[in-house]
């Protein structure tokens, strides 16, 4: 069986876990034969790891030949993982290559784009896998699998509140993702993944989002308010601590001028840190939604109301940021086990469902082990192998894509505007208003 041919389009962090894979566990389906990078030191960089893996160098090009690339090499798929702004125009420049796609969420961070990317699925016929990697940790599948099993009856409204910490969040405010015209904002790049999860959950479609919010507390007018330097010792990220960053950025930036540990207390942050949404959706439920980018704990927080009881799930993936752990910048606490000796809040994940009329219950929740929880590993043999017979509905594709981020679109535009956005509005065919009982993902009955 000849083996699929893959290109990598970005090579920075992001791009370990698609090299890892495609060089060890698929081989044997999968072959990265082209690296897409503006920057030569991370496409060298990457480029050695593959050859050191499989013994042949890919090949590297620049973004300008990505259709001779896709053509040269006899590209089959590519895998996107370039900043955002950037996803929407490398997925329709592949797909009228002739390559499917596999992209990193978000899809894209604007409605006009994303229309685009539509448009382009149309033309081509092509395919676009989205990674969305939370679906599949063990402790999301097991909420999932009880909303869908009817134990709290007909989902009424659901309260989600996300807490990324003073070492995670503060990477954000450090990197591209600090301009929104190159993220969309948080509610884009990091919510799209907590919207599709609500999405996915109560198997509905968002139909009216009414947010607010605003940078309070990074951002040089907010230190200097506070009294505060802008260069605090406990917010500072030395790159040269980590062999990985180093080498993706240190060099790097004298070939393109990109800094990776820029001062969070700085000027040019246009994104915000505290942000609050109310979203109405097409089966009748209401999301509440709150996301803190400084706070001093990482995890999150759910609440589902039914017709017959709740659900609760609470996971805590960072007890307390401490001064004393030094500044080793591990930044994704859900790719690793970092934890807080001596916390009072203590890592870990709790599912509490609670009918009517009865006492409250705990839910097992599997132990995966690995990045996000377990999902890594399992999306990945969804994306390579191909998805099976799944249940859960948990592969995603472009349509999802479209759903997680019109929440986080239609909550930059409430933003502006101080109004309450319908999502029919974005002038995205996708969008345009559906009865609910055609809102369920694909595959997986209503209850």
């Amino acid at each position: 069986m000849s083996r699929r041919r893959y290109a990598l389009i970005g090579a920075g962090h992001r791009a370990h876990m698609y090299v890892d894979a495609l060089t060890g566990p698929y081989a044997e389906t999968a072959e990265l034969v082209a690296i897409c990078e503006p920057n030569p030191v991370r496409a060298a960089y990457h480029a050695d790891r593959i050859r050191t893996a499989t013994g042949a160098a890919p090949a590297v090009y620049g973004p300008d030949d990505l259709e001779q690339m896709i053509r040269a090499e006899s590209v089959d798929r590519v895998i996107i993982c370039a900043r955002d702004d950037l996803h929407a125009p490398l997925i329709v420049r592949s797909l009228d290559a002739g390559a499917d796609a596999v992209v990193e969420k978000p899809l894209t961070i604007d409605a006009p784009s994303a229309a685009a990317i539509e448009d382009a699925i149309d033309r081509t016929g092509r395919d676009v896998v989205i990674t969305f990697n939370y679906r599949y940790s063990p402790r999301n599948s097991a909420l999932r699998e009880l909303i869908q099993r009817g134990d709290i009856g007909r989902v009424t409204s659901v309260d989600f509140s996300w807490m990324l910490d003073t070492k995670h969040g503060a990477d954000y405010f450090r990197r591209w993702h600090r301009e929104k015209k190159h993220s969309g904002g948080l509610l884009v790049h990091k919510a799209s993944h907590h919207f599709d999860l609500v999405n996915w959950w109560i198997r509905s479609e968002p139909r009216r989002v009414f947010a607010s919010g605003g940078l309070r507390f990074y951002g040089a007018e907010n230190a200097a308010s506070r009294g505060e330097g802008a260069d605090s010792d406990l917010f500072g990220l030395d790159i040269r601590l980590d062999a990985v960053l180093g080498a993706l950025y240190g060099d790097a930036a004298a070939h393109d001028g990109y800094r990776r540990d820029r001062d969070v207390f700085s000027e040019g942050i246009t994104i915000e840190d505290n942000l609050a949404l109310v979203v109405d959706y097409a089966s009748g439920a209401t999301l509440s939604y709150s996301l803190n980018a400084h706070a001093p704990w990482e995890g999150y927080r759910v609440a589902v109301n039914g017709t017959e009881g709740r659900a609760e799930l609470e996971v805590v993936e960072r007890g307390a940021v401490l001064p004393d752990e030094g500044l080793h910048p591990v930044l994704d606490p859900s790719a690793t086990d970092a934890g807080s000796s001596g916390s009072l809040r203590t890592e870990g994940e709790r599912l509490l469902v609670q009918r009517h009329w009865e006492a409250a219950r705990e839910v097992e929740i599997p132990d995966a082990g690995g990045g996000h929880g377990g999902g890594d590993r399992l999306l990945l043999a969804d994306v390579f192998e191909g998805p099976g017979d799944d249940p859960l509905g948990r592969p995603a594709d472009w349509r999802d894509g479209v759903r997680s981020i019109a929440v986080g679109i239609a909550g930059n535009r409430s933003l502006e505007t101080g109004q309450a956005v319908r999502v029919a509005e974005l002038g995205i065919r996708l969008l345009a208003d559906t009865p609910a009982s055609a809102t369920a993902t694909a595959g997986i009955p209503a209850p």
